[in-house]
């Protein structure tokens, strides 16, 4: 693979650290202070639509979208381009993802209505969501069964006539929350009785639907998230049979072809808090002084330096070659690598996380710095989109059919 920056991604980079210097890092004292005095969790700050205001007038819109469209404002980036641009956004992710219109889960529902949906899917929803109007939210995830394994989902989507009929509970269901959501995109079971990979589907649901219940939004390490993370119950919700997306028993393919790009933009994003941690950690060295010299005199300290510039260079590499495969032979065949991130990225991010903590004292578990939700929004990525286990089980398997069919030979 080519290692050196294409013109337009630098010129992206370019672009977009200019944004963050002049615009991002100067709302988030705004954007702080907007949320204290709103008193409560999911209020949106008016900070954040002035923010896509002007991400939109310099072009910096619709980023992560492969396709380009002048009517949505979208470059159609590579995911090579793409992953360094991720990665600044990844600085600043309260603001800087949404700001763009490139924040999750809504990107990826986007990817899923722009592959599966229909025409009314699209001018109804998609359309919106390109244009930063409306929130999404995915449903997969629930509370009674181990839904690192997505055949294990058991929310019903039962055929009634014209209509199907949902009854389930989901939750962490991000977005949900958000206040311009509108419309979920649930995944269930349509056919208990398919084969293991054909009993689930996917629809898409509008939030205010009689019969669904949000109850609650989950507090993730103690933190009420702005967009939430809800637990929704669905009680003979019905829908018409338009709600849904490409065919029965498609579920699953579907879930598969929406998390390989997600999994990749959420490592690129830590790659960029794992780098302000880094910044964040150097001048609090060099302006602390303790026992008659700067803390970053000692030689722990240096090491934990040295070892966090080692370890971003050594997995944003692997991001790179990750998104350069995606590129040039697909997802499908890209998986491994795409595995292999998911699980080093928020580890190694985690680790540089908390060195800069440790160097911060006390006020690195305050919120007058952004290290400790930083970490954990990262120990949870190390849950959300597959946990570690799962994907550490797909490079496993792998390797051992490697060996297998070696000894065979």
């Amino acid at each position: 693979m080519q290692f050196d920056l294409s013109d337009r991604c630098k010129e992206y980079q370019e672009k977009l650290l200019a944004f963050m210097d002049e615009h991002i890092y100067p709302a988030e004292s705004v954007y702080a202070a907007q949320m204290a005095e709103a008193g409560h969790p999911n209020f949106h700050p008016p900070i954040l639509e002035e923010l896509k205001t002007e991400a939109k007038k310099r072009g910096l819109w619709n980023l992560f979208h492969p396709h380009k469209s002048e009517e949505w404002g979208s470059p159609g980036l590579s995911n090579l381009d793409y992953a360094p641009l991720a990665e600044i956004m990844g600085r600043s992710p309260n603001l800087a993802p949404e700001a763009m219109n490139c924040n999750a889960p809504d990107t990826g529902n986007m990817e899923v209505l722009q592959l599966f949906g229909t025409d009314e899917h699209k001018e109804k929803y998609l359309k919106p969501l390109l244009a930063g109007e409306m929130a999404s939210a995915f449903c997969m995830t629930e509370p009674a069964v181990a839904s690192s394994d997505a055949t294990n989902v058991e929310l019903r989507m039962d055929s009634d006539g014209d209509e199907y009929v949902l009854n389930g509970r989901k939750w962490f269901a991000s977005n949900a929350l958000h206040a311009n959501c509108k419309v979920l995109i649930v995944m269930g079971k349509t056919n208990f009785e398919a084969a293991t990979h054909r009993q689930q589907s996917m629809m898409v649901v509008p939030i205010d639907t009689p019969g669904i219940t949000v109850i609650r939004g989950l507090p993730v390490f103690g933190y009420m998230d702005r967009e939430g993370h809800a637990e929704i119950l669905f009680e003979d919700v019905r829908v018409p049979k338009t709600a849904l997306l490409a065919g029965e028993g498609d579920g699953f393919m579907i879930s598969q072809a929406r998390l390989g790009p997600g999994r990749i933009h959420h490592c690129m994003r830590s790659i960029g808090m794992a780098e302000r941690s880094l910044d964040l950690m150097i001048s609090r060295a060099q302006n602390r002084v303790t026992f008659g010299e700067p803390v970053a005199n000692r030689s722990n300290i240096q090491d934990w330096i040295a070892e966090s510039r080692i370890e971003i260079e050594m997995i944003r590499l692997l991001t790179m070659k990750t998104a350069w495969l995606m590129d040039t032979v697909g997802n499908q065949k890209a998986r491994i690598e795409i595995a292999a991130i998911k699980v080093a990225g928020p580890q190694v991010a985690l680790k540089i996380i908390d060195r800069a903590i440790q160097v911060h004292g006390g006020g690195g578990v305050t919120d007058d710095f952004p290290l400790a939700s930083f970490y954990a929004h990262q120990r949870t990525l190390r849950l959300a989109d597959g946990p570690d286990e799962v994907h550490k089980r797909t490079i496993a398997r792998v390797e051992l059919k490697r060996m297998r069919d070696a000894v065979a030979v």
